[in-house]
C-alpha cells in the first residue's frame, strides 16, 4: 500500500489529513482484502445506515397494506410494522440482518429509511373512534338511507327550497388555534388563548337545499333565559337556556315550532327535514308536532353524521374555522388582553 511504501503510519496520515483513525483503518483493511482477492468493485467508507432490505415491490405492497389498515381503523404501531416487515421477509425468503433474527423484528433504522422512501406514510396520532361509528358507516346502511330518501322525494315531489337539514354545534370563547409554521422537531408549539376553558353556547341552524336558512336558535348555559341575550343577534333568531348549555328535547321542540313558522310548512305543502338521530331530536312530542304541521322528518343512519350530515361538511366546519381565525387575529393584535365575551355576546360577535 502507498502508506507502507512511504513508511507512514495510519495514525500519522489520519492526523495530517484530519481523517478519523478508525475510518481510515477500516478503509485500509477493505483495500487489503480487495487486493488479495483481485476484486475491482469500489470501496465504500462509513456505515451503511437505513439500508433497504426488502425489494421495492415488497415495500410498495407493505406500504399499501399499512394505508388500508389505517382506513379500516386498525392502523399498526411502529413495533407492529417492524415485526410485520420481518415476518414478510422470512415468508418470502429474503435475507435479513442478524439483529432482525435476534429481535424477530426489523430494526428502527430500517423503519426510518422505509418512511423516508415512502413519503405517503407518516407517524400519526389516531383519534379514538367507537366500534359503532367505525362499523355503521357502510355501503348497506348508506344505500338504504338514500333508497328511502328517494322514495320520500318521489312521493312528495319536494323542491329544493322545501328540503332542509338541521344540526347544532357548540361555540366557545376560547378558540382552537389555527396551525402555524414553526421550527421542525419541536414537540409542542404554544399559542395564546383567552383562558383554559371558555363560555359555551349551542348554535342550532336549518339550511335548505337552495341555500336559504332559518334564523338560528342560541342555547345558553344559564338557568334563566333573558331576551337581551339575543338582542343584537341575527334578525329573527331566538334563544333558550338550560344549566348544561346542550340541546335537549325541550329546547329542540321550541326550535321545531320556530322552524315550522319560518319554513311555512303545512299539511297542504309539507317540507322535508333531515336530522341526525340524537335523542333530543327524536322525542315523541317533537315527532307528533312535525306530523301535525306538515314537517316530514327523516333521520340519518346511526353513527354516520360525520360523513352524511351536510351542515357538518359545508357550514359548521368553515364557520368554526372562521371563528378560530378571527379570535387568533384579535389575540395577535391585542397582546396581553383577553377576549372578555359574555355568553350572550357570542351571538353578535
Amino acid at each position: 500500500m502507498f502508506l507502507k511504501g512511504q513508511h507512514m503510519s495510519l495514525r500519522t496520515v489520519a492526523a495530517d489529513f484530519d481523517i478519523n483513525y478508525q475510518t481510515l483503518q477500516r478503509f485500509c483493511k477493505k483495500k487489503r482484502v480487495q487486493n488479495n482477492e483481485g476484486m475491482e468493485q469500489a470501496i465504500t467508507v462509513g456505515y451503511k445506515r437505513n439500508r433497504q432490505v426488502l425489494p421495492d415491490e415488497m415495500e410498495i405492497e407493505l406500504a399499501g397494506y399499512l394505508i388500508e389498515q389505517s382506513k379500516l381503523y386498525f392502523g399498526l404501531s411502529t413495533k407492529e410494522v417492524r415485526r410485520l416487515a420481518y415476518e414478510f421477509a422470512v415468508k418470502n425468503n429474503v435475507p435479513v440482518r442478524p439483529n432482525w433474527v435476534e429481535n424477530e423484528m426489523a430494526s428502527a433504522d430500517w423503519l426510518t429509511g422505509f418512511l423516508k422512501r415512502h413519503q405517503t406514510l407518516s407517524l400519526r396520532t389516531p383519534e379514538a373512534t367507537s366500534l359503532s361509528r367505525s362499523t355503521s358507516f357502510n355501503k348497506k346502511n348508506v344505500d338504504t338511507f338514500f333508497s328511502l330518501l328517494q322514495d320520500v322525494l318521489d312521493r312528495y315531489r319536494f323542491e329544493a327550497q322545501d328540503i332542509y337539514n338541521v344540526d347544532d354545534m357548540g361555540i366557545t370563547t376560547v378558540q382552537k388555534p389555527d396551525r402555524v409554521i414553526a421550527r421542525k422537531g419541536i414537540k409542542q408549539i404554544g399559542f395564546v388563548t383567552s383562558a383554559e376553558r371558555g363560555a359555551l353556547v349551542t348554535f342550532c341552524l336549518a339550511v335548505s337545499a337552495s341555500g336559504n336558512s332559518i334564523p338560528p336558535m342560541f342555547l345558553f348555559p344559564r338557568k334563566n333565559y333573558r331576551d337581551y341575550f339575543v338582542g343584537n343577534g341575527p334578525q329573527g333568531c331566538i334563544g333558550a337556556a338550560n344549566p348544561s348549555g346542550w340541546m335537549t328535547e325541550n329546547e329542540f321542540y321550541v326550535f321545531l315550532q320556530h322552524f315550522a313558522k319560518h319554513s311555512r310548512a303545512s299539511k297542504e305543502k309539507p317540507v322535508l327535514l333531515l336530522l341526525d338521530n340524537h335523542e333530543s331530536h327524536l322525542s315523541l312530542k317533537g315527532i307528533t308536532f312535525c306530523k301535525d304541521n306538515g314537517v316530514i322528518v327523516m333521520s340519518l343512519p346511526p353513527h354516520c353524521s360525520h360523513k352524511l350530515q351536510p351542515l357538518d361538511r359545508s357550514v359548521y366546519g368553515p364557520l368554526k374555522k372562521y371563528i378560530n381565525t378571527a379570535c387568533d387575529s384579535w389575540m395577535r393584535n391585542n397582546p396581553g388582553k383577553t377576549i372578555g365575551l359574555q355568553r350572550y355576546e357570542i351571538v353578535h360577535s
